[in-house]
């Protein structure tokens, strides 16, 4: 079944040409050339993935993520101007899973849109799988569904993104064992995209806000300042 993209730009080009590769691979795609237009289609239609640009009239691309993560942990990848670290961080901070840096590569861009979409699937199982144990994790107060994507921390649950749920789960495998940047980043992302370390510490930084909002106190996430990061071992 072919997957659904959105792609908001204010830019025609970008709109036409994106659209036609993605097309050519096997995506159905819907255009919104601003970020008002876009919010309204994705809400009323979503997709299966957001292709989000950030700067745009009317609405920008940040607010729009910021309205959409109220309700939904659809996946979404910013395109930012080139060099502009501070969008991709508060992007990044805010909700998003990926980011692409403008002019970009379109074959990059769907190379990226597929790692993204395969790691959604990672936490949805097929229902004949059901019986496989290894689909929840439960440490503590934590628990970890693959097959709902579901997050709960003492009852109430986490509303994690692709890519916040896959590096909880990364932690929580192991607790008490260092997951250095690297190997997060492989795990969170695949081995063959590359992102820097800057990504990853945005994400735990929004991890640990969403699970603060359930629960002041939580600080099973570990720092080590210059190693990585762990899971705490259950007292």
């Amino acid at each position: 079944m072919s997957q659904n993209i959105a792609l908001v730009d204010d830019d025609r080009n970008i709109l036409t040409s994106v659209s036609m590769s993605l097309e050519a691979e096997g995506f159905n795609v819907k255009t919104y050339n601003d970020g008002e237009e876009g919010l309204n289609g994705i809400t009323n239609n979503p997709p299966d993935l957001v292709v989000l640009d950030i700067k745009m009239p009317r609405m920008d691309g940040m607010e729009v993520l910021t309205k959409l993560r109220e309700t939904s942990a659809l996946p979404v990848i910013f395109l930012t101007s080139k060099d502009d670290e501070v969008d991709e961080v508060i992007g990044l901070r805010m909700g998003a899973d990926d980011y692409i840096t403008k002019p970009f590569s379109q074959r990059l861009l769907i190379e990226r849109i597929r790692a993204l979409l395969r790691r959604q699937q990672l936490g949805v199982a097929k229902p004949e799988d059901t019986a496989n144990s290894e689909e929840t994790i439960k440490r503590g107060n934590l628990l970890l569904d693959d097959s709902r994507h579901l997050c709960t921390w003492k009852g109430d649950a986490v509303n994690l993104t692709v890519t916040e749920y896959l590096l909880v789960k990364a932690l929580a495998q192991r607790p008490g064992h260092v997951k250095n940047r690297d190997q997060l980043i492989d795990l969170a992302y695949g081995e063959n995209i590359y992102v820097d370390d800057r990504t990853i510490d945005s994400h735990i930084k929004r991890v640990r806000k969403k699970f603060r909002k359930v629960d002041t106190e939580f600080n099973q996430i570990e720092t080590l300042y210059g190693i990585g990061y762990r899971y705490k071992e259950e007292d």
